[in-house]
């Protein structure tokens, strides 16, 4: 299962390090640019709407095995657009099976953890961070090498799908889920069970009063929209930030992020056993606690390296967010766990496309360091709403 997070990450790193590469290669000014790169968050959020159906009704093992050829192999597809609308469609394609291979392989991963009886949901988004620091490496190399996008992406991508394919035997079903969670569960010959999906093999404990299935998710969304609006605000605008506000040079503006990205995958890596000490919800209510004053602090001290101190103490509180609410998405609704997910990680991403333009908008009104004070308001209403990772009693699902 971590090999699909670590893919993942490598190859999103790697198209992201070779933007520029492309945007020179068709001659696109940044506006343009801009434009096609909508295309990517569009087709993920508009796949969001069905692959949780998916998962449902193939299981997670299935999608998770098809989007991770598809994702690296759609990979390619930009380097061979000639102008700007085959760029988007390619885009909107790597977008598409992107969101797929997230959803599936966070639906997995919450099978993995129920199978454990132990939490390793964010031990496995630590692989995607260690993953996108290695594609970043890897685009880097390629870039000062002066190797086009298509080599880099048929150097990359092919070799991702072969690993993908060689991983898919190692993903737990469904069924296996079930036997795991109760040896003395019979086995299902007919797959009635596994078509049903994730369905009754993943319980959350049941404690607290109960909230109806489509309120869970929207609040459970809330908290990850909040959550990855911050961490892309930080990615985007921690370089800007320390160069143009502070007067830094462009080699320490950049070590903002790296900071930021380094704190994460070792908070991530220690994630896990916070988790099985706090609960989610204290967990959640402490990380968005430490990621405000982190923040917060970076900026008040108006100094450089109070900054990068500022966002690598961000980047450890943000850690556990995405991991703990994706997997509360997928215990949501144990009738459709893939369509509770889905809607979770869908909402959350919204909050990451949108953050870099809320914060660039507002920048432009009160300038950028009063404008970072939006993520820390936003990381307190994480810390505000972590109760709603608290388990509790089921409720019946309102259908549509």
């Amino acid at each position: 299962m971590t090999a699909y997070f670590c893919l993942f990450g490598i190859v999103l790193a790697v198209w992201i390090t070779r933007i520029p590469a492309i945007k020179a290669r068709l001659r696109l000014s940044d506006g343009v640019l801009g434009i096609a790169l909508f295309a990517i968050p569009a087709g993920l959020l508009l796949v969001t709407l069905v692959v949780g159906r998916l998962v449902d009704r193939f299981g997670s093992a299935r999608v998770t095995r098809v989007a991770g050829v598809c994702m690296p192999l759609s990979l390619i597809l930009p380097a061979l657009a000639g102008g700007l609308a085959p760029l988007m469609v390619a885009l909107f394609v790597f977008g598409a099976s992107a969101g797929a291979l997230d959803v599936g392989m966070n639906a997995n991963g919450v099978l993995v953890e129920r199978a454990r009886g132990r939490p390793v949901m964010t031990s496995l988004h630590a692989g995607y961070s260690i993953g996108a620091l290695v594609g970043a490496v890897i685009g880097g190399l390629f870039a000062g090498a002066g190797i086009g996008p298509l080599p880099t992406f048929l150097i990359v991508g092919l070799p991702s799908a072969a690993v993908a394919v060689a991983s898919g035997r190692w993903l737990i079903t469904e069924r296996a889920a079930q036997q795991a969670d109760d040896p003395r569960q019979p086995a299902d010959p007919d797959g009635i069970q596994q078509r049903a999906g994730l369905g009754d093999q993943v319980k959350a404990p049941r404690r607290g009063r109960p909230l109806q299935p489509r309120v869970l998710i929207l609040l459970l969304g809330t908290v990850g929209l909040c959550g990855l609006l911050v961490e892309g605000a930080a990615a985007d605008w921690s370089a800007v930030y320390l160069r143009d506000n502070l007067g830094t040079s462009a080699g320490f503006a950049a070590a903002g992020f790296a900071a930021f990205a380094l704190a994460m995958t070792a908070g991530r890596l220690l994630g896990d056993r916070l988790a099985a000490r706090l609960g989610p919800a204290r967990l959640i209510r402490v990380s968005g606690l430490v990621a405000a004053a982190g923040l917060a602090g970076g900026l008040i001290s108006n100094n450089p390296v109070g900054s990068v101190v500022g966002f690598a103490v961000l980047g450890a509180g943000l850690a556990c967010i995405a991991p703990q609410v994706f997997l509360a998405g997928g215990t949501a609704d144990p009738a459709r766990p893939g369509h509770g997910l889905a809607r979770v990680v869908g909402m959350s991403y919204l909050g990451m496309v949108s953050g870099p333009v809320l914060i660039g908008a507002a920048a432009t009104l009160v300038g950028l360091r009063v404008a970072l004070g939006i993520p820390v308001l936003l990381a307190l209403c994480v810390a505000a709403l972590a109760w709603v990772l608290t388990p509790r009693e089921a409720a019946p699902a309102a259908r549509t």
